[in-house]
């Protein structure tokens, strides 16, 4: 059974409205004014709540109650409903601007108090069951791509392991030296896929809380030209390809990003432009403000991707694996695009005719105070 709570400060239309819904099969709860209202959604955490604007002579005591339910994790999430009796343009900008999900403008019909409650529950229901879907599909490729993937590097790792163990007496200082690179090798590859493994399932949970979407797009990367330069260094020093890059960072830009999520994005995209690119072929890396937006690009010269490769983009797709056989989950660009729509940005891949690519990220530059 569906709970619903209902503050106003006029008995006979809370009466009203706990009668109508109750004939409706929902249970009711109700309150007086948004003191009463605030505690009793803490402790009712209902499934919706039908506030009033104005109660007890104070014209913005619903919006106050709004407020104060939308900044506890605890009712954040619940559908909020405002009832008002002078339902202006400004009044229900600035309630949606609060986080209203709806308007039900006095005096209303019970038909229309019925339409406008199943409306937003329905919506709720529709939300819940998408996400279910999405944690569905996770589980399913999760189970079906992650033993092959974590058992690779294993097995690098056990083999060569087990016959330093076995005859490294017998072993010339070259092949224990290439065994032991080997073993390094498979071990860092394995920590990458345990990483990147755990901070996708980590933003699968934190998009399904806007809260914790809204306490993301606060913070500042104040280094971030520093931070792209340090990873993109890396990586090409890793790929043996140092003569191989070109880069053009603006020092003065700050997405609105936490550092940790620029190196993250930095490094997937990069260390991917060499993974897909010959050596002597250039792999230019930009960051800069453009149009309101900051904008993090790597530019390869590789074999580029087709357009059903680039519709593609998503969790555990690796793409030509049987051509490339590379190693990995193929979750570097699902990361780096995942990251930049929770900090309400983009990715976007443009690939040529005859090879290479360019992939782009943009994100909204961090407040300024």
């Amino acid at each position: 059974m569906k709970k619903i709570l209902v503050i106003d400060d006029e008995p006979w239309l809370r009466e009203m409205i706990r009668l109508a819904l109750e004939q409706q099969g929902f249970e009711v709860a109700e309150a007086t004014d948004c003191i009463t209202g605030d505690a009793k959604a803490r402790e009712y955490i209902p499934d919706l709540i039908l506030c009033d604007v104005n109660m007890m002579g104070k014209a913005d005591a619903g919006y106050i109650t709004l407020t104060k339910l939308r900044t506890d994790a605890t009712t954040a999430a619940i559908p909020f409903i405002l009832m008002t009796g002078m339902a202006d343009a400004a009044g229900m900008r600035h309630g949606m601007e609060l986080g209203a999900d709806d308007y039900l403008p006095k005096p209303f019909k019970v038909e229309e108090l019925y339409a406008t409650v199943n409306a937003r529950l329905r919506k709720v229901q529709t939300v819940r069951a998408e996400a279910e879907k999405k944690l569905s599909l996770l589980r399913s490729q999760i189970s079906l791509m992650m033993p092959h993937e974590l058992r690779t590097p294993l097995n690098g790792i056990i083999t060569n392991a087990e016959m330093l163990a076995e005859s490294a007496a017998t072993l010339d200082a070259r092949t224990i030296s290439e065994m032991s690179r080997e073993i390094c090798q498979s071990s860092q590859r394995l920590e990458r896929l345990i990483e990147n493994f755990l901070i996708y399932a980590q933003m699968e949970i934190v998009a399904s809380d806007p809260e914790n979407v809204a306490s993301l797009r606060t913070a500042k990367a104040a280094r971030a030209a520093q931070i792209a330069r340090e990873e993109a260094t890396d990586q090409a020093g890793r790929a043996g390809r140092t003569t191989d890059l070109e880069l053009q960072l603006a020092e003065d830009v700050s997405p609105a990003m936490a550092d940790e999520y620029v190196r993250k994005i930095a490094r997937e995209l990069v260390q991917n432009a060499f993974k897909f690119s010959e050596a002597g072929q250039p792999v230019r890396v930009t960051l800069a403000a453009v149009n309101g937006q900051i904008e993090f690009s790597v530019r390869d010269a590789g074999r580029g991707f087709s357009t059903e490769q680039i519709r593609r983009i998503g969790a555990y797709v690796q793409f030509e694996r049987k051509i490339a056989d590379e190693q990995g989950l193929g979750l570097g660009l699902a990361i780096a695009k995942k990251l930049a729509e929770l900090h309400g940005g983009s990715l976007a891949i443009a690939s040529g005719q005859n090879g290479g690519s360019t992939v782009t990220v943009k994100v909204p530059p961090a407040r300024t105070a």
